[in-house]
């Protein structure tokens, strides 16, 4: 090839590859130099939101509140199985929640006294519930193992142990004050000042752990105002008596004249008949309470025959009508019985030696009956008598038949 032809395609591959770069003449050391990499690309930079304080306190109450919201749930379900399961305690126990007593104070006794297992799942549960103020002052009797939700349900019914406290009738008010005080039951004093006679119901009281002896006297004398204006109401319209207090003050005399339910109307009759008679009572009931008030004879102390002379505002012996006060607190069937009285002309009974009474439409007829009720107690009294001396002088083998 010519040299001209070697010229033309050398132009000719110039012009096909106008792109290539033109070699440039290096040195040794220049050719042999490392050529520079490829620099690495540079760091990101994090977004203002991501690096602000707001964003990471954010996410730290996020995650905070997600715990709570779990160690409550667990809290409430582990909670409520315990309130539910049965308790530790293995025996049925007594236990008293006194009037004003909060729902800390009563979890906390329950757990002192090993019924609960814990004060806290207790309040916490009854709160839950809303019956923390529901819980009623009294004694309960709590089962073995009951749970704390049956607990609950028990104080929130009120359900307590009742106590009893039997006032017969015909007791003075003094001496169903000394009853009342001698309950180790009840609690606190007795009122300062004591009740008009007549004015306390005689019945058996029921009451629970922790009730005072004022209130219990206060329901007492509600009680019997109620009764005693009830049965003032369906009264006989033919009775003598005046007035409610005449017709308390009648019906004590005749729960101090006998015990019979059954005869206490003929009773009542007998010194309604005297009344309408204008005779005098001659009551020996009203003679003791006119000696000895309220605190009643002395069971060695007969009645003596000056004992009726005696005079007393209360000696139904001496005074016309009435005394000026009941002389006890009757019992129901003694105002029943003063309200609604026999239809007799009885005007004098006297005892039969048998706890009953004879009674009579005259004088004459009552003598009588005196003379054989007197002829019964000389006997029983000789009775008596032979009685004690048999065994005063009786063989200490006696018994054995030796």
């Amino acid at each position: 090839m010519s040299s001209d032809q070697q010229s033309e395609e050398t132009n000719g591959s110039a012009a096909n590859a106008p792109d290539r770069k033109p070699i440039v003449p290096q040195s040794a050391s220049e050719a042999l130099r490392p050529e520079p990499g490829t620099p690495p690309p540079p760091p990101k930079r994090r977004s203002r939101r991501a690096r602000s304080q707001i964003v990471v306190f954010a996410n730290f109450m996020l995650s905070l509140v997600v715990l709570v919201v779990l160690a409550a749930a667990a809290a409430v379900y582990f909670g409520k199985l315990a309130f539910n399961e049965p308790g530790p305690s293995d025996v049925t126990t007594n236990y008293v929640v006194k009037s004003g007593t909060g729902i800390v104070e009563i979890a906390d006794g329950l757990e002192r006294r090993n019924i609960i297992s814990d004060a806290r799942v207790f309040k916490y549960g009854v709160q839950a519930y809303g019956h923390q103020g529901d819980m009623k002052a009294g004694e309960y009797e709590i089962k073995a193992h009951a749970s704390m939700r049956e607990i609950m349900d028990l104080l929130r019914s009120g359900k307590s142990l009742l106590r009893s406290l039997t006032i017969p009738e015909g007791l003075t008010v003094e001496q169903i004050f000394q009853r009342v005080r001698e309950d180790d039951v009840l609690v606190g004093d007795l009122p300062a000042i004591m009740p008009s006679e007549g004015s306390l119901f005689a019945n058996t009281m029921r009451f629970s752990r922790g009730t005072t002896r004022e209130e219990l006297i206060k329901k007492m004398q509600a009680d019997q105002k109620k009764l005693v204006e009830d049965i003032w109401e369906r009264r006989d319209p033919k009775t003598p008596l005046k007035t409610i207090e005449e017709f308390v003050t009648l019906a004590s005399i005749v729960e101090k004249e006998t015990g019979k339910a059954d005869e206490r109307p003929r009773v009542a009759a007998v010194f309604i008949n005297r009344l309408n008679n204008r005779m005098r009572l001659q009551s020996d009931p009203t003679i003791i309470y006119g000696l000895f008030g309220g605190k009643g004879k002395p069971s060695d102390r007969p009645i003596l025959k000056s004992d009726l002379e005696k005079p007393t505002p209360y000696n139904t012996y001496t005074i016309n009508g009435l005394p000026p006060g009941p002389i006890a607190n009757p019992g129901r069937d003694a105002l029943e019985a003063v309200a609604h009285p026999s239809q007799t002309k009885d005007l004098y009974f006297v005892a039969d030696g048998t706890g009953g009474h004879v009674f009579a439409e005259t004088l004459e007829e009552h003598n009588d009956n005196v003379k054989r009720w007197r002829e019964v107690e000389k006997n029983r009294l000789d009775e008596a008598a032979k009685a004690a001396t048999g065994d005063k002088n009786a063989s200490p083998d006696a018994d054995n038949g030796n």
